[in-house]
């Protein structure tokens, strides 16, 4: 992406719900300089702390006084999505749909410039449609320009189909009236591409816990040359590396191993790099903590390429001035 090679101004970032960091790392990458971020699991935090500088604060959001959050140029964050999900029950009444009420309360009392969220497909149809009217209508009350479109990771540069909702969204009197999100890449990455010289992994870095009748429920594995599935927070539901056997369908909604080779699941390392993180990159906790921080995170290269269209647009209208005349604007 060219938009790396030019001298960029820094817009500062705050994240709700960041997790490991996926989001956020995308945004690094993209001229943004995330200075506050929060999460409620302690080993995503720590995580998060490993590889930036921000102000990582563990807890419950709905318990942290707003007035010690900075104010940011614009809001990051991927607010619970197990309510929304279509992977597992959805509840109306799950009260983690209504966690982005504080991300609502944070738009209300600092006005950044913009704001990115990212959620579920299911988040859309949830309840006819109903729970994601009243999101964009407590979002568009507070005075912001909104913009959505679900996006499917594949299509940049991620090597794997995960669909998940962007929602953009720029402070009115800025008056941006249209956002182009990123256009789709021309060429797909394979799991060969990704995976390339990723040594063997140790048997204690991968899920090894019976494979459950949900599991047995549908087809786990994609082949080297294609995507994988999308990779869960779930470490038993993780997907079956390339290298096992293909899974044999016995009738609807039943399905066996081949017999020809060794069954395993992608290792936390692979899973990693399937959500674009950096090779190497430390993720702190057990075996079942760096799956669910790893799967429960936003690809890095699609957050880049959001990051990428956001900053264009905001300097396009800020005319990238300095950082002193981008604060005077709020």
């Amino acid at each position: 992406m060219n938009v790396l090679n030019i001298d960029k101004r820094k817009f500062t970032a705050v994240s709700f719900f960041s997790g490991a960091g996926g989001l956020d790392m995308g945004f690094e990458r993209q001229g943004f300089k995330v200075i506050w971020a929060n999460d409620v699991d302690e080993d995503a935090c720590a995580t998060h702390r490993l590889w930036s500088d921000a102000k990582v604060i563990c807890g419950d959001i709905s318990k942290i006084d707003f007035s010690t959050i900075p104010a940011g140029d614009i809001l990051l964050g991927g607010w619970p999505c197990q309510g929304f999900s279509l992977a597992g029950p959805r509840k109306l009444d799950d009260s983690r749909n209504t966690l982005y009420k504080y991300y609502v309360k944070y738009l209300d009392k600092k006005k950044p410039l913009a704001f990115v969220g990212e959620n579920v497909k299911g988040m859309l149809t949830l309840g006819d449609g109903k729970i994601f009217e009243a999101i964009i209508s407590d979002i568009y009350k507070k005075g912001y320009t909104l913009f959505y479109k679900l996006l499917n990771a594949k299509d940049y540069s991620v090597p794997q189909n995960r669909e998940r909702v962007i929602i953009v969204g720029f402070r009115n009197d800025l008056g941006i009236t249209k956002f182009n999100f990123p256009k789709k890449h021309e060429k797909i990455v394979t799991l060969r591409e990704a995976l390339a010289d990723m040594p063997e992994p140790n048997l204690e870095d991968i899920c090894d816990a019976p494979y459950s009748s949900r599991y047995m429920s549908r087809n786990r594995k994609r082949n080297w040359d294609e995507v994988s599935y999308t990779i869960p927070a779930m470490a038993k539901q993780v997907p079956l590396h390339p290298s096992s056997p293909d899974m044999e369908k016995l009738g609807r909604d039943l399905w066996k191993f081949g017999d020809n080779g060794v069954t395993r699941r992608f290792s936390w390392q692979e899973a990693a790099a399937i959500q674009t993180f950096p090779r190497g990159m430390e993720f702190v906790g057990n075996l079942t903590s760096k799956y669910k921080q790893i799967g429960n995170a936003v690809p890095v290269k699609l957050a880049e390429v959001v990051a990428e269209e956001v900053y264009k647009t905001l300097c396009k209208c800020l005319g990238c001035q300095d950082k002193e005349l981008l604060t005077e604007v709020v």
